[in-house]
């Protein structure tokens, strides 16, 4: 069973189409990437999926619910971190999990042993009898994510949530999401940090509008235009990027901390003429191995096409 599957989702404002025809399937237990630039309608999404704002048209499951004849029920198996969350700050740390926690009736003894396991799990343990007013903006955000989660939902919707923390704090986010992972959470996470993407997604979606693309991080790099090889030399790798272009079979070169990454029409049978015309050039070549495509060169493709 899936834990989130849309159909032709779509969200106008006026005559503007935010969300055009999403049409998705996330199984449970995925950490599901959601990448696109500001004002792609990531936001607008997370709102609808969430039951906080209606569809134009289209329909949607969430947890087994269908959107708009279950909203009450789909909002209380899903958590949601906003962009902007929203905190008590005159309360400290744990009066705020509590509270959040018995709005969605779960029992005071309860409530409290989920705010001591997330604070714990999130590094602010010893800081939850401080005013929220008196927390760093990485505290802050550290806090929200475990708010959202008091109620133990089943889908876990994080709306950017390292945006603005210090690498520190991004690493606790990170490495806390990967522990929601190993308990079989589905996650939905919207992001700008392409490497955060790499590092925790199951499958990624690639959005702008309209769905441009869905898979896994390493089927989605294959995808990069042009297969090629990285040769790490001894010495300034710049000095052989002339000897390498002129070769027909090469499409193009750069030069980079020593290495030549070449674009090939056809690596397996280009790659022995490349490293001959190297090596009697006088190039020493120190090792080659398959070029590999980052996630940002895809992501930036699919933007410009």
């Amino acid at each position: 069973m899936y834990a989130i599957e849309t159909q032709d989702l779509t969200r106008k404002f006026g005559e503007r189409t935010v969300v055009d025809g999403l049409t998705l399937t996330i199984p449970k237990g995925t950490v599901f990437g959601f990448l696109g630039p500001n004002g792609a309608g990531k936001t607008t999404t997370v709102r609808m999926l969430a039951a906080l704002i209606a569809p134009t048209q289209g329909m949607a499951y969430v947890a087994g619910k269908r959107l708009g004849n279950d909203d009450t029920a789909i909002r209380k198996l899903v958590g949601i971190l906003t962009e902007t969350p929203g905190l008590y700050d005159s309360l400290s740390a744990w009066q705020n999990l509590v509270f959040f926690a018995r709005l969605y009736d779960v029992d005071k003894q309860l409530a409290e042993s989920q705010a001591e396991r997330y604070l714990r799990m999130l590094d602010l343990w010893e800081r939850r009898d401080e005013t929220v007013s008196r927390f760093s903006k990485g505290m802050r955000q550290k806090l929200a994510i475990a708010r959202a989660l008091m109620h133990e939902p089943e889908i876990i919707f994080l709306d950017e949530p390292s945006a603005g923390l210090d690498p520190e704090a991004a690493r606790t986010v990170r490495d806390f999401i990967k522990d929601l992972r190993a308990e079989g959470r589905t996650i939905f996470l919207t992001t700008h940090n392409l490497p955060e993407a790499d590092e925790l997604c199951d499958l990624i979606g690639v959005f702008r509008g309209q769905l441009l693309q869905l898979d896994t991080p390493n089927k989605l790099r294959t995808l990069s235009s042009g297969s090629g090889t990285s040769i790490r030399l001894r010495g300034d790798a710049r000095r052989w990027v002339e000897t390498a272009q002129a070769l027909p079979c090469v499409q193009s070169v750069e030069a980079q901390n020593g290495t030549l990454s070449v674009i090939l029409q056809n690596p397996e049978h280009d790659n022995p003429v490349l490293i001959r015309t190297l090596v009697d050039s006088g190039a020493d070549i120190c090792y080659v191995e398959p070029l590999a495509h980052s996630l940002e060169n895809v992501y930036l493709e699919l933007m410009q096409d």
